[in-house]
């Protein structure tokens, strides 16, 4: 992982390092994780993708919901974090993800490998995640 800048606080530092695996881990509920990394009141923002054409706007609770309907869907997931930019309370992270569906998807039949490309934007207020901005780049979605 390349980083950039400096990242005063190490509140950021664990974000930066652990948040992409926090999120694929499967032995620990949601919620838990989940409110290790976000501030209560944090708002995330995914602009429109593959999945998402309209995209998504949702709360803490909208996290939580779709954190857990994800897990149910994909059954093994994994985030490489490519490269990562720090300053002024703002961590940008270049991440690569897949995802084995566990359960069919549209046409797409369970054992399907969901790849994305990532750009993640994270701020912070109380060495937590108050905002997260994502584009996700999915690589084509046609059934093998």
């Amino acid at each position: 992982m390349g980083a950039t800048g400096t990242c005063h606080d190490a509140q950021q530092q664990r974000v930066q390092s652990r948040f992409p695996s926090a999120m694929a881990a499967v032995d620990k509920p949601v919620e838990e994780v989940i409110a290790a990394f976000f501030h209560a009141d944090a708002v995330h923002r995914e602009l429109p993708n593959a999945l998402f054409p309209d995209g998504v706007d949702r709360d803490l609770a909208g996290l939580d919901a779709a954190a857990e309907a994800g897990r149910k869907r994909i059954g093994v997931q994994s985030f490489e974090v490519l490269n990562a930019v720090a300053a002024d309370g703002q961590v940008a992270l270049e991440v690569s993800g897949s995802g084995t569906l566990a359960v069919p998807l549209g046409a797409l039949p369970a054992g399907h490998v969901l790849r994305a490309h990532i750009a993640t934007f994270l701020e912070f207020r109380d060495g937590k995640i108050a905002a997260q901005r994502n584009y996700d780049c999915y690589e084509r979605l046609d059934p093998a």
